[in-house]
């Protein structure tokens, strides 16, 4: 009996938890738990009528943020927020604490979901170029969206800074950085560009940038040691074009990150590049 017994409480330790238990769990109120506190902010969706299609957008307000308050906050775009919202976003809090970066609103552009039915960026990011189909190469109409729709609309709901406006992106986003930095330099004061695939389309990256008004724009491209070989290849290429130029429109600045991938080194590329726009010291 008493082996019985043993085996019975055995087999309760090994049962999963039920569904029942887990919404036991909720708050008293009933409401599902809260978002992590460094990820606490706002969401709504978009439409962009030209473009066709919509896009969930992911707020983090900065530690302090205050929205009856006046004071501004830098603001930075992230493309493939899917992604890309959750481990950036959280981790601006760290850099903030170990490099005194600045806090900043993070705005991460998402399109719920990475099923090619739903997230369209290979063509919001594809620039024009040769072996580009025209509908395909997405990147004007999708710049378009974020000048006209919804950066304002960011800048109308939050305490925004229009100033310090930062846009990182990675791979192909990172090519759609240099498309915006050539094609509209002042729409971002800063960009990173992380692991940029630039071909197909290069012809435009490569293209004369058009004038800016702002003296201190910046940008800076980061690649990876450990990337692949025809990606790092082609980001030496632009870079090497651009650092020739006189008539380039902004400060750059060309980063490898030893040992850094393709994608799993995003959170190194946006340190790095954060820091050498806002002048912070990095933790050693």
């Amino acid at each position: 009996m008493r082996l019985l017994i043993g085996l019975l409480w055995l087999l309760s330790l090994s049962t999963p938890v039920s569904a029942q238990a887990i919404d036991s769990a909720r708050r008293a109120d009933g409401a599902p738990p809260e978002i992590p506190a460094a990820l606490r902010g706002d969401y709504f969706y978009i439409r962009s009528d030209e473009i066709g299609r919509g896009y969930h957008i992911h707020v983090r307000y900065p530690e302090g943020y205050d929205p009856a308050a006046e004071r501004t906050w830098p603001t930075v775009y992230l493309t493939d927020g899917d992604s890309l919202f959750p481990i950036l976003a959280a981790n601006h809090l760290f850099l903030h604490y170990d490099d005194g970066l600045p806090e900043a609103l993070v705005v991460g552009i998402a399109y719920g979901g990475f099923d090619p039915s739903v997230n369209r960026r290979n063509i919001d990011f594809q620039s024009p170029g040769a072996g580009v189909e025209p509908s395909q190469a997405g990147a004007a109409a999708f710049q378009r969206f974020l000048k006209a729709d919804l950066i304002p609309l960011i800048e109308r709901r939050y305490r925004s800074d229009p100033t310090r406006r930062v846009l990182f992106g990675q791979s192909r986003g990172g090519a759609f950085v240099l498309y915006s930095a050539v094609t509209d330099p002042d729409l971002f004061w800063g960009r990173i560009a992380s692991n940029p695939s630039l071909t197909p389309g290069v012809e435009s990256l490569l293209a004369t940038a058009a004038p800016a008004g702002q003296p201190d724009l910046g940008l800076v491209v980061v690649s990876g040691t450990r990337d692949r070989a025809d990606l790092q290849a082609e980001a030496a290429r632009w870079l090497s074009v651009w650092e020739a130029r006189a008539d380039k429109p902004w400060r750059l600045l060309g980063v490898r990150v030893e040992g850094g991938t393709h994608a799993a080194d995003a959170p190194a590329a946006y340190r790095l590049g954060m820091n050498w726009l806002f002048g912070a010291d990095p933790a050693p």
